[in-house]
């Protein structure tokens, strides 16, 4: 008879789907009394690591004393189902997190100390694996808020987002790319760029993140009119069927923890100069870009507020950019007022459509610069004269040639469908007579944010006027567009709070 001791029992549950939305949120509930909790001394709150069929995430344990599970299950969130690919009735083992060894860094940070190239590397790789929980992430977002990155740290974090997730190579000696700092309600200029320059038979394979702190961003509105959630196999298809595509950045995992930090951000509605510069670079770099047109929108409620704040972010772009072997062209715009006449998913994705198709009441704000940027990515690539650019983006869609490629792209992705419209809208009227002389960005940002966008892809906010027009009394400034009357009235409550959206002088 053997005198071996019994091999212990692995701390496993089985598996339970509760259609528990958390949005990203990696959540796992298990009974007060569940023996994994007692044996492994795993209190409410508290984070685990979560194991099965190779895949790991690290969730916040939930307990709860009803019969809504067994002792020996565990009710998964959505975020977390997913993550792990488990089905009902998967057995999970269940353990204690790894030691977060990457917080030291955060730490020092958070007390003034600059990080280095292995540092930064740490904290994102624990970023983009899952192991920091929002607490972890603000605590990193806001220190270097708080002390901005300096040009070292800046390329430490581009090229550690970067070294984090998947990474394109393209069978090509040019690949283009356009981007925005953004800070510009309805500067949905990207989706009308990638169709010219790709018109062209340049190559352009545009990955888009989702709003930060706006009301949409490029992801958000193209996904109102077809697929955007494409894998690297399909993104490669999509491009090399049609020269470029208009993907969500999120879905083909380059730069992953960008996204992780963007969720965080949107949230402190905070970001900064280091942590912009890292986020769009990387994503470039990730995506195999050699070449990228930059827009930088100034004006006084703009992200960029200043002429010095715009030579600032233009310096750091270009060395950052210089340092980790892009090639880039910064163009300076007006930021002084929206873009077109939409902010919010489908209300940008329609003015994009009439730009595009060469609708008559088509915005001509929209048009000219998405040409003037499309142009800086034409004449970088040689397709023209320096100073011709514009006038050949122009001609692009006057053809129809960029109508007919956005056309094909989005069939390659899927379909074109037509965007969503609002359950509930209500203009604003103007409470005086005269001259538009002022308009808040960022409030006019809020408004729309705060009618449901970007998550009620049909919410946001239709202007009716632009700076300079002569405005009656009575005569509508703007509609609210919204999904719930609940939505609706508080979103109005907030424009008759906030005077300063619009200013009119007589």
């Amino acid at each position: 008879m053997s005198d071996a001791a019994p091999a212990p029992r692995l701390p496993t549950v089985i598996a339970r789907r509760l259609g528990l939305l958390s949005q990203h949120d990696m959540i796992v509930l298990m009974r007060a009394d569940s023996p994994v909790c007692h044996s492994e001394g795993h209190a409410p709150r508290s984070q685990v690591r979560l194991m099965a069929h190779g895949r790991e995430v690290t969730a916040t344990l939930y307990q709860i004393t009803d019969d809504l599970l067994r002792a020996d299950e565990a009710g998964l969130s959505e975020a977390a189902w997913a993550g792990l690919g488990v089905v009902d009735g998967d057995t999970i083992l269940v353990r204690h997190p790894q030691a977060l060894t990457s917080m030291s860094s955060v730490r020092r940070r958070v007390y003034g100390k600059r990080l280095g190239a292995a540092e930064m590397t740490g904290i994102i790789a624990d970023v983009a694996a899952g192991r920091y929980t929002d607490v972890h992430l603000s605590a990193f977002l806001t220190a270097c808020s708080a002390l901005p990155l300096n040009r070292d740290e800046v390329v430490h974090l581009t090229r550690a987002m970067v070294e984090a997730g998947e990474r394109l190579t393209w069978d090509s000696p040019m690949v283009i790319d356009k981007h925005s700092v953004g800070g510009l309600p309805g500067n949905r200029t990207t989706p009308i760029v990638v169709a010219i320059v790709a018109a062209h038979g340049l190559l352009i394979p545009k990955t888009s993140s989702r709003a930060i702190t706006s009301p949409a961003g490029t992801a958000d509105t193209m996904e109102t009119l077809t697929n955007v959630d494409l894998d690297i196999a399909a993104m490669r298809r999509v491009v090399e069927q049609e020269g470029g595509c208009l993907a969500w950045g999120g879905a083909v995992q380059l730069s992953p923890a960008d996204d992780v930090l963007i969720r965080v951000e949107r949230v402190l509605d905070i970001d900064t100069e280091g942590q912009l510069v890292a986020s769009v670079l990387s994503k470039k770099i990730a995506a195999g870009s050699t070449h990228v047109v930059l827009d930088i929108p100034v004006g006084p409620t703009a992200k960029v507020r200043s002429q010095d704040d715009a030579d600032t972010i233009i310096d750091t772009l270009t060395e950052v950019a210089r340092r980790c072997g892009l090639q880039i062209r910064c163009v300076q715009t007006d930021g002084a007022q929206p873009v077109g006449r939409g902010i919010g998913p489908a209300l940008e994705a329609r003015d994009v459509l009439a730009v595009l198709q060469g609708a008559p009441d088509a915005p001509a704000d929209l048009r000219r610069r998405a040409c003037v940027l499309a142009g800086a990515a034409l004449e970088m690539a040689d397709r023209c004269a320096a100073g011709a650019g514009t006038s050949l983006a122009e001609q692009t869609i006057a053809d129809g040639r960029a109508w007919t490629k956005f056309q094909a792209i989005c069939e390659a992705q899927g379909g074109l469908r037509e965007p969503p419209r609002p359950a509930v809208r209500k203009p604003l009227p103007a409470d005086r007579s005269g001259r538009l002389v002022a308009i808040n960005n960022r409030t006019l940002a809020r408004l729309a944010k705060l009618a449901g966008a970007p998550d009620d892809k049909a919410a946001g906010v239709e202007m009716h006027v632009r700076l300079g027009d002569e405005i009656a009394a009575g005569e509508p400034l703007l509609t609210v567009h919204a999904e719930t009357e609940g939505e609706l009235a508080y979103a109005l409550d907030y424009a008759a709070a906030n005077p300063e959206m619009m200013t009119i002088e007589a």
